[in-house]
């Protein structure tokens, strides 16, 4: 199995969820502020605010996620510590959210972030260390004997 389009179909995914999750916090912004709801006393306006805004930071991080990904896969190469660490957080978030999701909405929401999981993961695992290049030079260097004593 090639790497590449593991991280491309990563990417993918990751830039569908991105819409994804915009809509879904647009529609549930939507019914908060017409149905006039509040918790505990809080203006609906400002729920129906922070929803949207929830939607488009948690919208523009999944596409920065993909767009890791699809560097990732475009480059051949491992993503650098700042973009595997992003990603670490991403596959984490998801982990969580996946665990949230069985019992808030059901198996098939569960089977998908596990699969965007699984998707992240995968891609780190074969861009791993070990599957790095060797530094130029690092052949040619002859391991040589201790000193005798």
């Amino acid at each position: 199995m090639t790497r590449r389009p593991v991280a491309f179909t990563a990417a993918i995914v990751l830039f569908a969820e991105a819409v994804g999750i915009v809509i879904i916090n647009g529609v549930m912004a939507t019914f908060v502020k017409n149905q006039d709801m509040s918790l505990a006393g809080m203006d609906p306006g400002v729920m129906a605010n922070g929803t949207w805004a929830m939607g488009g930071v948690s919208g523009l991080l999944l596409l920065l996620c993909g767009v890791l990904l699809l560097l990732t896969g475009i480059r051949d190469r491992a993503p650098g510590r700042i973009a595997r660490t992003v990603l670490i957080c991403c596959a984490v978030v998801h982990g969580v959210l996946g665990a949230l999701t069985v019992g808030l909405i059901g198996w098939n929401a569960f089977a998908f972030m596990m699969v965007v999981l699984g998707l992240i993961v995968l891609t780190l695992v074969m861009y791993g260390a070990d599957h790095e290049e060797p530094a130029a030079g690092a052949a040619d260097e002859k391991p040589t004997a201790p000193a005798p004593a």
